[in-house]
């Protein structure tokens, strides 16, 4: 079917996709707007991903703050970007701004699974183990048990496993995946400093 210039704009307004791309998700879809605007969101989604494991250097960025109203809670957080055009976008530093005030909220220790040291993981999952046999639970299924603690563990203390304070649907990492979407460039969120009056971290 015939797809307009006003169509393709409309679908642009919503999505930010390119004219062609929007022009052959109208067609795709007979002119559902709708439609169109969800397929161009998913593949957006997956190109996001894709771009995220390609491992290009990224060596700009910004530093996302938050201060808390009653001044007695602050976050700093170093967030990357590969260039200083999409380090200065209003998207950008939005996205900084959201992980710091999450961070100020949620209390994350470490970005990543793989920043937990092994010896505390070990000890965590050790425990666990422990607090399933006292239960009762035959060791077999008291491992298996663990593993699911562990995950629970986790989301608990690792920053891209929690779910988003501002929509909890979502992980920190699907919030991420998406913005590398929606501006084309690989993420990173490096360090983090969360600092409360009375407490050492």
């Amino acid at each position: 079917m015939a797809v307009t210039a006003k169509e393709v704009k409309q679908l642009r307004d919503i999505t930010g996709a390119g004219p062609l791309d929007c022009k052959k998700a109208l067609e795709q879809h007979n002119g559902d707007l709708d439609a169109a605007a969800q397929y161009l969101r998913e593949k957006a989604l997956k190109d996001g991903i894709k771009l995220q494991g390609k491992g290009r250097s990224a060596n700009e960025g910004v530093i996302g703050n938050y201060l808390h109203f009653d001044n007695r809670l602050a976050v700093i957080v170093e967030v990357n970007c590969e260039t200083d055009f999409v380090a200065a976008t209003d998207q950008f530093k939005a996205f900084a701004k959201d992980i710091a005030m999450h961070i100020a909220n949620m209390s994350p220790q470490y970005v990543k699974r793989e920043d937990v040291p092994d010896d505390i993981v070990n000890a965590e999952s050790r425990l666990q183990l422990e607090r399933a046999l006292a239960e009762g639970k035959p060791e077999h299924i008291a491992e298996k048990m663990v593993a699911g603690r562990m995950n629970k563990w986790y989301e608990e203390i690792v920053l891209m496993e929690q779910s988003f304070i501002k929509d909890d649907d979502k992980t920190i990492s699907q919030y991420l995946q998406e913005t590398v979407a929606e501006v084309g460039e690989t993420i990173h969120i490096g360090r983090f400093q969360r600092f409360a009056i009375g407490q050492d971290g």
